[in-house]
Parts: C-alpha cells; structure tokens; sequence
C-alpha cells in the first residue's frame, strides 16, 4: 500500500507539471538558456546534499557536462548518419539482418559454453587422483626391499630328470665332449616327474 500510494502521488505530481508546461502562458524551455552564476573550485555542501554526494563542487570542469542537454557534434553526426542508413534498409533486409546476427550471437554463446564445460572437465581431470598411494609405496618396497613376499617355492619346482632315462641327459650337456652331466639328488622312481609331469618309461606310451 505504500507504494502504490507513493506512486499516485508521483502520478499526480508529473499530470500537474504536464499541465503546466502545456498551457499557452507558459514560455519553452528550449527557448531558455541556463547559466551558471557562480562557479567555484571549493567544495559545496548545498551541491553536495542536492545531488546527494556525486556533484561535490560546481566549477568550469563538471559544468559543461552537468549542463549540457545536446550530445557532441561528432556524436550527433554519427547518429544521423546512422538513422539515414537504417532508413534506406527494407523491414526484410533489416529482418534477415537481425536474424543473422542471432545466429552468430547463439554460435558465440554456445562456443564459449562448450569451452567452459570442457576447461571446467579438464580441471576435474588433472584434479581426480588416478592411484592409491598406498599400493604404489607396497609395491616399491616390495622391488627394493623384497618386503611382503614369501620364501616359499612352488611345488614341482624342485624336480629333476634321471640320467639313465632316454632323452633326460640331453637336458644338461657339456660344450665340447656333449658329456651327459649327472644331476644330483635326483629321484629313484620308475616314472620321474619333469616340471609336474609325469614322463613315461623307455618303450611305453606316455600318459599325461
């Protein structure tokens, strides 16, 4: 309710400068000319409360600009020129014109989103941790200082050949001479093992 009652008193109060303006005995404005009277370099606590604090002083610097009601003579050139062009162009041509700028204005938004999405990922990416510091410090120590694993080996490692078996001293031969080399600790069963499987006697079929 306030405002609306602040706005009806604004309303009312700008009727009554129309009607005032607009009656027959009162002169134009734009037939006035407004002077300055007084111009000073000091600050002006009277300017300064009128304008609630942007004018602080009214001197020979802000007076021109403070005062003027017509925009420069370049700038108001521009602007007929600018006026006599957008009349010479057809409502189509200004039509197709104005579509073609929001083409490239919505080409320009959604290149500068999808550079923004895609700097906004990569961050994310350089920011995203890709290992476990853990597993990588287990893994180290396990390289350097064989820390973690076993001294067990696994079985069927040990095994060896017999000598006297057709093809088992081929597996270890001198240079030279070819000499077969008995190997130690060798198994006296029939049927040895060689790397967990099972080698079948001279003049029988193998099994697996």
């Amino acid at each position: 309710p306030s405002a609306l009652d602040s706005f009806a008193l604004l309303s009312g109060q700008l009727n009554t400068l129309n009607k005032v303006l607009k009656h027959e005995k009162t002169p134009l404005l734009r037939n006035q000319v407004i002077i300055p009277l007084v111009l000073s370099p000091d600050r002006d606590e009277e300017i300064m409360r009128q304008t609630e604090g942007r004018v602080p002083v009214f001197s020979h610097e802000v007076v021109p600009d403070h005062l003027r009601t017509k925009p420069d003579p370049e700038v108001e050139e521009q602007e007929k020129q600018l006026i006599t062009d957008a009349a010479r162009i057809s409502p189509d041509a200004a039509q197709k014109q104005i579509q073609s700028l929001n083409k490239m204005c919505s080409n320009l938004l959604e290149k500068i989103s999808k550079e923004e999405r895609e700097s906004e990922s990569g961050g994310l990416r350089q920011n995203k941790q890709t290992f476990n510091p853990a597993d990588t410090n287990a893994l180290v120590a396990a390289v350097a200082f064989g820390k973690g694993l076993s001294n067990r080996r696994p079985p069927g490692s040990g095994a060896s050949v017999q000598s006297g078996q057709p093809g088992a001293g081929a597996i270890i031969a001198g240079a030279s001479g070819m000499q077969q080399v008995p190997m130690t600790g060798a198994p006296t069963q029939q049927q040895p093992m060689l790397a967990g499987v099972q080698m079948a006697p001279a003049g029988q079929p193998g099994k697996v």
